[in-house]
């Protein structure tokens, strides 16, 4: 049961094979028996898990059908589930109980998914390595030495593994594609605004994005259509329709002109990453797409933009974590201000403190203007690239990351060089474009991602390519030993 994917599992409680509560007790236990070597989930839910698999299985003997009507998954530890620990990986939040439903999480309960836990997480989804974590590292199941990717690493290597069909994410920088390129899987990060960010605790709120991990990229449109739609409690959600991704995902690539940017090629790719990269441009010109180069001239910089917007944000947005109303307070506090110092100096972790202080200083009187403001200049000129090239071609491929899945710490002393690691997935949030990363090979027993981006609301023909390349490709099939 547990190699089955997330479609194959509707078909098979559609023909009545197996009863939902039947799958979600074989997930539950191999997550028992399997999550200690990978440290993916922070909290498991069984009871409630059990309680929905049985309310899904009432609701199919009743005559009602859908793709995700009894199908397990889990959910990254920021989306807020009421009564359910909401830690954001974080010391801070490890008390946390929240009183309400994300508007995700409250969707895809509606449509009848069975939620087995939440997984864990980079501290407040601010990390490329999934070793943030107050819970500790998660680890890849492809290699337990190795990093899965982050911040939505626990999803990732859950799903990799086998413990789960597919779980939600979200992508700030790249945090859905990164780990699915190192994990093997296919993750979807969808347009700012597509999915509601109600309920899910923010780290930079103009980047955050919610979206879905797995295996599949039919996988994708299913738990996508459930996520996806305009929420009035989100300003920023967008009103935009809705479109049946499944019923797209079998159209021709005949003259589809895909843009390969030279700028992705330079000296810090790897490769054999690179030759992966061409490998699966030449497949998809066999199924009838047209290739041309083009260029995105300020993608050189993106990152330094970045990594000023996106904690500039973080520290506007972690101020409310000051051990009054919620979260971690220290103890014995001898006044206000030793309550705050204490319980933020006690509660965030190295990263998040670091990426808090880069943010305040952008965001001082002397600096910004020379910072902050200027950071918002480049992203407005990343974003006219990225227009500029859509008026030639209908979507742009390259590498997911620069490098395949490094070795745990091997970077924990450099925080500049996991930067690095964002280089190509950071530019659609600054542009807030849809992308998505699909498997393209391995390196060094190491999976790799292709990346595909296009343009806003455009999802279905990102899942559409995607899984063109599946239906003629096997790497999406390939299965972590001991898994």
């Amino acid at each position: 049961m547990h190699h089955m994917t997330l479609a194959e599992i509707a078909r098979g409680l559609a023909d009545k094979k197996f009863s939902s509560e039947e799958l979600t007790q074989v997930l539950l236990a191999r997550i028992a028996q399997l999550d200690p070597q990978l440290n993916s989930f922070i909290s498991l839910t069984q009871e409630l898990a059990l309680s929905q698999a049985k309310a899904a299985d009432a609701r199919r003997a009743n005559g009602e059908t859908g793709a995700l009507l009894g199908a397990p998954i889990a959910h990254k530890d920021l989306f807020c589930t009421q009564g359910i620990r909401t830690s954001c990986g974080s010391k801070m939040l490890d008390n946390f109980k929240a009183p309400y439903d994300a508007t995700v999480v409250a969707k895809l309960a509606a449509a009848g998914a069975v939620t087995l836990g939440k997984t864990n997480m980079d501290e407040f989804a601010m990390g490329s390595a999934n070793e943030s974590s107050y819970y500790g590292a998660v680890k890849n199941p492809w290699n337990l030495e190795h990093v899965p990717g982050g911040s939505s690493g626990g999803s990732a290597a859950a799903v990799a593994a086998r413990l789960l069909p597919a779980a939600t994410a979200t992508d700030t920088g790249g945090s859905i594609r990164q780990p699915a390129a190192f994990t093997n899987l296919t993750g979807l990060k969808p347009t700012y605004g597509r999915v509601s960010r109600w309920g899910m605790i923010a780290y930079a709120s103009s980047l955050d994005q919610g979206g879905p991990l797995a295996r599949t990229a039919e996988d994708c449109a299913i738990l996508l259509q459930g996520m996806a739609g305009f929420d009035p409690n989100d300003s920023t959600s967008i009103d935009e329709p809705v479109p049946d991704y499944s019923a797209s995902l079998n159209s021709s690539l005949q003259g589809l002109r895909i843009g390969v940017p030279k700028e992705y090629f330079s000296a810090g790719l790897d490769p054999r990453i690179a030759e992966r990269v061409h490998n699966s441009v030449k497949e998809l010109e066999k199924l009838g797409a047209v290739i041309k180069e083009i260029s995105l001239p300020n993608m050189q910089h993106a990152i330094p933009a970045y990594y000023v917007i996106a904690p500039a944000e973080a520290s506007s947005n972690l101020s409310r974590f000051d051990g009054v109303r919620f979260g971690y307070r220290c103890e014995n506090p001898e006044n206000l201000i030793d309550l705050y110092k204490r319980s933020r100096g006690e509660g965030f972790g190295a990263e998040v403190q670091r990426r808090i202080m880069v943010g305040a200083y952008a965001l001082s009187a002397g600096y910004y203007d020379a910072y902050y403001l200027k950071a918002q200049k480049i992203r407005r000129l990343v974003k006219n690239d990225f227009m500029a090239a859509f008026n030639e071609v209908d979507i742009i491929l390259g590498p997911t990351t620069p490098n395949p899945a490094w070795k745990l710490g091997a970077k924990n002393s450099d925080p500049v060089a996991e930067y690095l690691e964002d280089v190509y997935t950071i530019t659609a949030n600054l542009a807030g474009l849809p992308g998505l990363s699909m498997p393209a090979g391995f390196v060094d027993g190491l999976p790799v991602g292709v990346q595909l981006l296009a343009p806003y609301f455009q999802e279905g023909r990102l899942l559409n390519v995607a899984h063109q390349y599946q239906l003629h490709t096997d790497w999406h099939t390939r299965t972590p030993q001991g898994f």
